[in-house]
């Protein structure tokens, strides 16, 4: 599991947070309305898309009114799940019995670090961020009387 977020797994999540925002109204979208509302080249999307459905993470629907939407609801579905889907699983490598003692405490550590974000990643879901992106656009707003 990387700890860098990539552009493929950044594209994806603001995807599915398009998705997400549309869940409760049953909507349908479009590549071209993803893509647009969230600044993702078309062609990329369409693949990352691909990516999506064979994972079990969004369905579409062929015709003048299909479009892609939320296979579960933004709460069944966690970030650990879409990076893993997107980027591949885990691997959980131990050390081995005859590597330097340097090598085993640096293993370690990268093996606690990547439980850490297992974890992280687990307990957060596209409700979270939904309801972290309302919270900002809220305090972003300003009232005048």
């Amino acid at each position: 599991m990387p700890f860098e977020l990539s552009c493929k797994c950044e594209y994806v999540l603001l995807a599915l947070l398009e998705l997400a925002t549309h869940h409760p109204t049953g909507d349908r979208l479009q590549i071209r309305q993803i893509a647009t509302r969230q600044n993702i080249p078309e062609r990329y999307l369409e693949q990352l898309l691909l990516v999506l459905r064979k994972g079990g993470l969004v369905q579409s629907m062929r015709g003048m009114h299909g479009g892609y939407l939320l296979a579960r609801t933004p709460k069944e579905i966690t970030l650990l799940e879409i990076v893993e889907c997107v980027e591949g699983g885990t691997s959980d490598s131990s050390p081995c019995e005859t590597q330097p003692t340097d090598s085993v405490v640096v293993q370690e550590i990268w093996a606690e670090a990547q439980r850490a974000a297992h974890e992280v990643l687990s307990a957060c879901t596209l409700q979270t961020l939904l309801e972290r992106r309302d919270a900002k656009q809220q305090s972003g707003m300003m009232y005048y009387i």
